[in-house]
């Protein structure tokens, strides 16, 4: 029997990135999310762009390469491309609202099964703000996320209904976590892919929302 392998953020992120098409336009968010810009397409351009203003650049920076004027929206330097431009927040915004990001790929702290997410509050929280994520869920065309399964404590986030607040509603289109992939259907979770040694039984049972496993369930793509 293999042994229980939960998926790496790196890993998880590059099968998000699997999935960008050539000349796609995507926005990185804060987290996971940041890793994508570290797969590299071998017959595809895709350009990255964060919310603080770059736009078409590249992988995280090794240490040694870091240049100060250039971080994603996680504050992490990255590399510059050829043919990179630096837009100041205003007209960062614009392109986002005027609907030019084709995907934009975000963190969540939960996920409903109806495709709404909860990512900018936690239980409790005193004040806080909605920031960019509201215009990237509404703005892009399409809305991916990368999270962890569970809670540090073990409670899950795949979810019936989200019970934090709300980013955005029925906008979510696929999801990856330790454990899997999942679409969002009209039947709420699809499991199409899953971690080495898991069953579709281990994911189910920590999950808050019922689950359908694909009739061509296979493991983690990892290239």
């Amino acid at each position: 029997m293999t042994e229980k392998q939960p998926l790496d953020r790196q890993t998880m992120a590059n099968r998000l990135a699997m999935e960008f098409h050539d000349g796609w336009v995507v926005n990185l968010g804060i987290g996971i999310p940041t890793l994508c810009s570290n797969f590299v397409h071998p017959d595809r351009h895709v350009i990255f762009q964060s919310e603080n203003g770059l736009v078409n650049y590249g992988p995280l920076a090794e240490r040694g390469e870091e240049d100060p004027n250039l971080v994603n929206a996680g504050g992490q330097y990255v590399v510059e491309m050829a043919g990179m431009a630096i837009l100041d927040h205003a007209d960062s915004f614009a392109l986002i609202r005027a609907g030019y990001v084709d995907v934009t790929v975000l963190g969540a702290y939960e996920v409903a099964a109806n495709g709404d997410f909860a990512n900018w509050k936690v239980a409790g929280a005193k004040g806080g703000g909605i920031g960019g994520a509201m215009d990237l869920a509404v703005g892009a065309k399409n809305v991916f996320l990368a999270l962890e399964h569970t809670t540090r404590d073990g409670k899950p986030r795949l979810l019936e209904r989200c019970a934090l607040p709300v980013t955005a509603v029925g906008v979510v289109k696929l999801v990856a976590t330790n454990l899997g992939l999942f679409e969002i259907t009209e039947q709420g979770f699809l499991l199409t892919e899953i971690a080495p040694g898991y069953t579709p039984e281990d994911v189910q049972a920590v999950s808050g929302a019922q689950l359908t496993v694909s009739p061509n369930l296979r493991e983690f793509r990892r290239r």
